[in-house]
């Protein structure tokens, strides 16, 4: 046995050589094939897998077939892989793909106009106490800046119309500051888009941002201020209006009726009631003393009796020994000169409680429910009258009605008095962007000013040379079951 296996051992290893020749000659030819097929490319690999069946290892004690030993028969077997070599190349069509992607990126391009380029944006800002009593008076002076906006598809004269809503009031004051003021007006003017400045609802805070806005050319439309030396020369304070206007052009309007109206209509109306003696208050402000000293000077001219004249502190939490003083006094009618603000709701409140039941009267700056919620509805109950620049919503009639029906319908109830105001004053802007008809502050300022015939919510009207509105109407309600109740017009309409 040992010559045997000693005679069969060098031709099993000679085969057994010849096998492994045959099986790796494939992957490891002369030009190094093999080799970059491994590192290229794991299908490469594969294949030269798939193609190692073609040369069966032999079983021990076997012959292994003759072909895979020729050499000469094992050297095509790497010329019969070389075509997979340009697979990389047949795998190229696929790297584009994110390329053929590509025309998917304009989508985000073709929402774009969506989005309004900066040249055809034309901004309008409000400036109103949106912190304090008056927020719900403001709140529906917004809500008809924003119908009227809204009603005009946001856009006018090829531009679109974006409105922001700034607070010129403070939680720490509860009411309108003049650094709040300003910086409204600032931010306005800092901001090339801003063409139009809907505010202010205070007369003291128009007095502030109004000579800032005429020297930037900025068109100034309030809904609510009513001290008449904003506009009227010789009916306000020394170098009224001039003061507000450095460039010597009017940029601010009004579409309310100013106090020299309320204040003497206020006065004529007590006398229709048989008033024959007054003590009158004021809060020290623009709009309060001012409207206050309008109805003194009425009362003298109609003689009812003033039987004293005083200014309150609004940050006094009460003015319990001043009605006791009043009360001494005897009056037929205490007529405040206020707002919500500056404790209107507390003279009120006051007056009752140390036994002062006389008649009270307001001016339009008290007529909201802010105004008889600091009252107290009870302390009110027709004895309390309002003096108000115009007609309220549910004496309107024509446009104005619509826009009373359109709000309800809207927000689900009754705007407040100036929401008509706010609506007037918004249309005014867009209708001076029409006209004007390119973004042009200056353009755009001359337009809104010289508006003549308007026909809007309000009636048809103008603005005259002041920039005041022709309306003259005013009207007078009281107050009965916690609600202000249309009494009459108190001027022409």
């Amino acid at each position: 046995m040992r010559i045997r296996f000693a005679a069969l051992f060098p031709v099993s290893l000679a085969l057994l050589c010849a096998s492994a020749a045959a099986t790796f000659a494939p992957g490891c030819d002369s030009k190094g094939v093999g080799a970059e097929t491994a590192t290229r490319d794991a299908p490469r690999a594969a294949a030269g897998a798939e193609s190692a069946p073609a040369t069966p290892t032999p079983k021990s004690g076997e012959k292994p077939a003759p072909a895979p030993v020729t050499p000469n028969a094992a050297a095509p077997a790497p010329e019969a892989t070389k075509p997979a070599v340009p697979a990389p190349e047949a795998d190229k069509p696929v790297v584009p793909a994110p390329e053929a992607a590509k025309p998917a990126a304009p989508a985000p391009e073709a929402a774009k106009p969506a989005a309004p380029v900066r040249g055809t944006v034309i901004k309008i800002f409000s400036s109103l106490p949106r912190t304090g009593s008056a927020k719900a008076q403001t709140d529906t002076i917004v809500n008809g800046i924003k119908m009227a906006i809204d009603e005009n598809g946001g856009q006018v004269a090829g531009f679109t119309l974006l409105y922001q809503d700034l607070d010129d009031a403070t939680a720490a004051a509860g009411k309108w500051t003049q650094d709040a003021e300003i910086r409204n007006a600032q931010q306005a003017i800092d901001d090339p888009d801003v063409m139009v400045y809907i505010g202010t609802y205070n007369s003291g805070a128009a007095k502030v941002s109004m000579p800032m806005l005429n020297n930037a050319d900025i068109l100034m439309i309030s809904p609510a201020n009513t001290w008449p030396g904003l506009t009227k020369p010789g009916a306000g304070d020394p170098g009224e209006p001039d003061i507000y206007r450095p460039k010597k052009k009017i940029n601010y309007c009004r579409v309310v009726p100013a106090d020299d109206l309320q204040g003497p209509l206020g006065a004529d109306w007590a006398k229709e009631m048989n008033v024959g003696k007054v003590y009158i208050l004021d809060d020290t402000e623009v709009y309060g003393k001012g409207i206050a000293t309008l109805f003194k000077e009425r009362c003298q001219e109609i003689d009812i009796e003033v039987l004293g004249h005083e200014s309150i502190a609004a940050n006094k939490q009460e003015f319990r020994s001043l009605m006791t003083k009043i009360k001494g006094t005897n009056p037929d009618l205490v007529y405040f000169g206020g707002t919500s603000q500056s404790k209107g709701g507390q003279v009120a409140s006051d007056m009752v409680s140390v036994g002062l039941t006389c008649k009270l009267m307001v001016p339009d700056g008290c007529r909201e429910q802010a105004f008889i919620e600091a009252a107290g509805k009870e302390n009110l109950e027709g004895r309390c009258y309002v003096t108000f620049g115009g007609l309220p919503p549910d004496q309107q009639k024509g446009r104005g009605k619509a826009f009373v029906d359109r709000y309800v319908k809207k927000h689900g109830g009754m705007p407040d008095a100036y929401a008509i105001y706010g609506y007037e004053a918004a249309q005014v802007a867009v209708e001076a962007i029409r006209r004007a008809g390119k973004k042009d502050r200056d353009a755009i300022r001359a337009a809104g000013v010289s508006i003549k015939d308007f026909d809007g919510a309000l009636g048809k009207w103008s603005f005259d040379a002041n920039g005041d509105t022709t309306l003259k109407t005013m009207s007078g309600s009281v107050v009965k079951g916690g609600e202000f109740v249309f009494v009459k017009i108190l001027g022409g309409e």
